[in-house]
């Protein structure tokens, strides 16, 4: 099946940008503010944003359902070109699925350990990174990236 190209960008800071609208969008929606994209040669292939509240779904992350469409619908060659731009460093559970999925790249901008800074939590959680290592993964993990406007979306959301 052909890869849907929707546009192509250079840069990891534009993808970036693209996700914190995404967040964005999520919160006009009713849900919390997590956006995330999929990049096959430089071009989008798929948006995600957080669903979780309007699906009533806890597992409707803008990563984890991506990954899902990638599983279904890209081989594992392509999977492996493939780099998931997203809003927020990815939680475990979304961690442990783009290792499974064997996407090449993942970047990120505001850090899990920012996040729970900003909204006074103790961040007991593993970091994507460490979660893809102690699986073996080969995923390469990039970020904080504009980590600033990151924190930004979260903070007109959480406080």
């Amino acid at each position: 099946m052909p890869l849907p190209k929707f546009t192509g960008m250079s840069t990891d800071e534009e993808y970036i940008r693209e996700a914190l609208d995404l967040a964005r969008d999520a919160v006009s929606d009713g849900n919390t503010p997590f956006g995330s994209l999929l990049v096959v040669d430089d071009a989008v292939v798929k948006r995600s944003k957080n669903t979780t509240r309007t699906d009533d779904d806890i597992t409707a992350h803008p990563e984890l359902k991506l990954v899902r469409w990638a599983s279904r619908e890209l081989d594992a060659d392509e999977r492996r070109t493939c780099t998931m731009y997203t809003s927020t460093e990815p939680c475990e559970m979304c961690a442990t699925a783009v290792h499974y999925a064997g996407l090449n790249r993942v970047v990120f901008s505001v850090s899990g350990r920012s996040l729970a800074d900003l909204r006074g939590k103790t961040n007991s959680g593993v970091s994507c990174e460490e979660i893809i290592e102690r699986k073996g993964g080969s995923t390469a993990v990039d970020g904080p990236i504009l980590e600033a406007e990151g924190l930004g979306v979260h903070q007109e959301f959480y406080l």
